[in-house]
Formats: structure tokens, sequence, C-alpha cells
């Protein structure tokens, strides 16, 4: 079953596209959310997470704060590279 994947990022933020990168490099399929210019999304991101830095990603509703490669591979099933 695929997972649903959803990026909350800023194009300004270099840490946001190495997470899409990385994701596009394992062929997993995501929506990306700009928060710079949803302001729903961005309250709805610091509501799950109390945080407000991006990345974040959720995968099937589990929030990942941060490239944190570890944790991204554990809820993707991407074997350790």
């Amino acid at each position: 079953m695929e997972k649903r994947v959803v990026v909350f990022s800023t194009p300004t933020c270099a840490w946001c596209t190495k997470l899409k990168s990385y994701l596009r490099q394992h062929n997993i399929r995501f929506k990306d959310i700009d928060v710079s210019r949803n302001q729903s999304a961005a309250r709805d991101m610091v509501n799950k997470t109390g945080q407000q830095g991006v990345p974040q990603m959720w995968v099937n509703n589990q929030p990942v704060v941060g490239f944190d490669k570890t944790k991204i591979n554990r809820l993707l099933g991407i074997g350790g590279q």
C-alpha cells in the first residue's frame, strides 16, 4: 500500500530542497505544501507538532520534523542509504 506523504516547506529552505530531492531519488510520491503561502496549513503543522520550523513531513499522518533520515527511512521502508 502506498503511503500518504505530505511535505511542509518554504521556497528558501535548503533542508526542504534536500528532503524533496531525497524523496524523489527514492521514487516516493508526495504532496508539497508551501507554508509561506498557505497560512492554514502552517497553523495545522504547528498544531500537530508544536514546531514552526520546516521541513516537516507527515507519513500517513505521522510527523517527522526536520530531515531525520533514520525516521524517514523507517516510516517509508527505505533501506539503509
